[in-house]
């Protein structure tokens, strides 16, 4: 059985500063670029039998950085869409909603561009992307590039957790790979925000 390869994109300015960036297209920052490229010797190695990306561009780049070739992107490795919260840093959000919290009270409706998605609506996508990979997953690995908050999603789906559950995982840093697979035939997290 391979393993699950999910690779977080590059810095951005927004990844920098603590801002939420959904579905904002965002270019990566010069440290972005470089985390991206230090990747590649790192993915070189694997058999790699599929590749899929975020359609945003800071998650495609991130793979063509990494040397990763005939990506497939999937609009379901999007980001979350925090709507209303859109740029906003948690600490901003707080000072609106005191005690809030993005696992536990969601986000707010934002503009045409931002609507906002809940949690399990985040799940849901998911829950669709590991239909899909699974059983890539018999003929060996499969790497997603894609966000820190879905990645936390897709990982707690994984495991068979509530979404809820993906509080639990730390953010995972930009320009890291995780890796996922089975233990005795059970689900696990085998390494997590690995430069």
């Amino acid at each position: 059985m391979g393993e699950l390869i999910m690779i977080r994109h590059g810095e951005t300015e927004w990844s920098r500063t603590g801002q939420h960036g959904g579905r904002t297209d965002l270019a990566l920052t010069d440290a972005g670029v470089a985390a991206a490229k230090a990747l590649a010797p790192k993915l070189a190695g694997r058999d790699l039998v599929a590749i899929f990306s975020s359609p945003l561009s800071r998650a495609l780049r991130t793979a063509e950085l990494a040397g990763l070739s005939g990506v497939t992107p999937d609009a379901d490795l999007v980001e979350w869409d925090y709507g209303g919260y859109e740029g906003l840093t948690a600490t901003q959000i707080q000072q609106m909603r005191p005690g809030w919290d993005l696992w536990r009270d969601g986000v707010v409706p934002g503009d045409a561009d931002h609507p906002g998605e809940q949690l399990h609506q985040v799940a849901a996508r998911t829950d669709a992307v590991l239909e899909r990979v699974r059983p890539m997953l018999n003929d060996g690995d499969v790497a997603i590039v894609a966000h820190g908050h879905l990645q936390r999603v897709l990982t707690s789906r994984w495991l068979g957790l509530d979404p809820s559950a993906s509080r639990l995982f730390g953010h995972p840093h930009p320009g890291t790979i995780s890796i996922l697979g089975l233990e005795h035939e059970q689900p696990v997290v085998l390494a997590w925000s690995l430069p």
